[in-house]
């Protein structure tokens, strides 16, 4: 069923309800508002005919009965209607003709004709039309609802008419309501498709007013520009990362023809040759490795655990030593257990790319500090820093200053440092230290100390 269905109908079971449940208080308003007056009658004609005030006998339609206390029915009659009628007596009846109740109200049918019964007590002893009860009884008047009924059924039908020309109305009313509503929505709709069809994100909507369609329409221009962006950001990486392995291959390329004479070349050449085609390969490694990384994207991943960030440092730092002692840079460390929550394995590459970077510019004999304390890393290099107008794009994808475009590297450490802190709810910067130098900064939001599972010692724990 398709949306204009659904809302017409809507419309149309909503004017129902309201018609069916107006339709039956108006009935049941007149009806009571009729009885009510037959009952009035008949308790104003009981009490004059008590009174000695009114002569039963001469009212026509009128059925009359005395009921003695016993239940007994005294005398019975009818003036207008067919035969002497005679009245119901029960159990209620009785309890009015002994003095237990005051009064009855009820209905009957007699003979094919709906009667309202009133019955109501009288002491005795008390002459009634010539009836003279000694130990009184009950006087039981009926009349016939005839013309109750057909006002009822006239009105019932009217009713009846009524509803159906407001479901009619409801139903035409919802039509047009639903064509008012589903037009912009149908319009909106074509041009979703459209732009479905053509897959062109640079395109946008009409914003439009203020009401439920304008926020669609601007939530979907959003979505249109976080598309575009994501595109142009892909179709970027694919053009740099092509950019930076053209470098490497060529080079390999130049050296794998230099292969085909090696016997030509010194045994000192052909170590060289070797060292550098290894190097490249490294090189070539390193570039894919950090191209998949960044091809993660910014979305956590779903194997985060609880772990030690200072634990996590020294591993790191361990590893970075190796690299610095080839030239004499020295890493001093310090740290204190911080517990944060993150996936070990990209945490680790994050500060490994930072201890990299600080080796990289340290001067030979030089010495990087790095603390690790309350989920943060700090690594402070004394190398020539980082001028200004750079430090605003340090963390960019393939971006290498014009200082570093003569070192090894691809312009992707720092931009996977950004990208994973980022994923974990961190962040990291990069200040020049006023003595020399650059300060990097990690944070990663702190975390309480699990507690130790069953079975294991704070050690274990640690």
């Amino acid at each position: 069923m398709t949306f204009r269905a659904r809302l017409v109908l809507a419309a149309a079971v909503a004017a129902v309800l309201a018609v069916l449940f107006s339709s039956a208080g108006s009935y049941l308003a007149a009806r009571h508002a009729l009885l009510s007056s037959v009952d009035d009658s008949l308790v104003t004609t009981a009490q004059h005919a008590l009174e000695g005030q009114l002569d039963l006998s001469a009212l026509t339609g009128l059925a009359v009965q005395f009921v003695d206390p016993a239940g007994e029915v005294v005398t019975a009659g009818s003036t207008g209607l067919a035969g002497n009628l005679r009245l119901p007596v029960n159990s209620a009846v009785v309890a009015v003709s002994s003095g237990q109740s005051n009064q009855l109200f009820t209905n009957a049918d007699i003979g094919g004709t709906t009667l309202r019964v009133y019955v109501t007590h009288f002491p005795g002893p008390q002459p009634v039309n010539g009836i003279v009860l000694v130990d009184g009884g009950a006087l039981e008047l009926a009349t016939p609802l005839t013309g109750v009924n057909a006002q009822l059924g006239d009105l019932g039908l009217a009713l009846l008419l009524v509803a159906l020309a407001a479901v009619a109305l409801a139903v035409a009313l919802g039509w047009l309501v639903a064509r008012a509503a589903i037009g912009p929505l149908d319009s909106l709709t074509a041009r979703v498709e459209s732009l479905a069809q053509t897959t062109d994100v640079t395109e946008r909507l009409d914003p439009g007013g203020i009401d439920e369609l304008g926020r669609l329409r601007r939530a979907f221009n959003r979505l249109l520009g976080a598309l575009e962006t994501s595109r142009e950001s892909q179709r970027q990486l694919v053009l740099d990362a092509a950019h930076e392995l053209r470098t490497p291959l060529t080079s390999l390329r130049t050296n794998l023809e230099v292969v085909r004479r090696i016997e030509e070349l010194p045994p000192a050449d052909r170590d060289q040759l070797v060292d550098d085609v290894l190097t490249q390969m490294e090189e070539l490694t390193d570039l894919v490795g950090d191209l998949a990384e960044l091809a993660r994207g910014e979305h956590r991943p779903a194997d985060v655990t609880p772990l030690r960030l200072d634990r996590v440092v020294e591993d790191a730092v361990t590893v970075a030593r190796t690299h610095g002692r080839r030239r004499g840079v020295a890493i001093a460390l310090r740290t204190e257990p911080t517990w944060v929550e993150a996936n070990r394995d990209r945490l680790g590459r994050a500060v490994g790319n930072l201890l990299d970077n600080a080796l990289k510019w340290s001067p030979e004999g030089s010495a990087v500090d790095v603390v690790c304390a309350a989920g943060i890393v700090t690594v402070r290099d004394r190398g020539p820093g980082i001028d200004p107008d750079d430090l605003a794009h340090i963390f960019d994808r393939f971006y290498r200053a014009p200082a570093a475009r003569g070192l090894p590297g691809s312009g992707l450490g720092l931009a996977i440092v950004a990208q994973v802190v980022e994923a974990e709810g961190g962040s990291v910067r990069c200040d020049n230290a006023p003595d020399g130098g650059s300060v990097f900064t990690l944070f990663i939001p702190e975390i309480s100390p699990p507690a130790p599972a069953l079975g294991t010692g704070a050690a274990d724990h640690a």
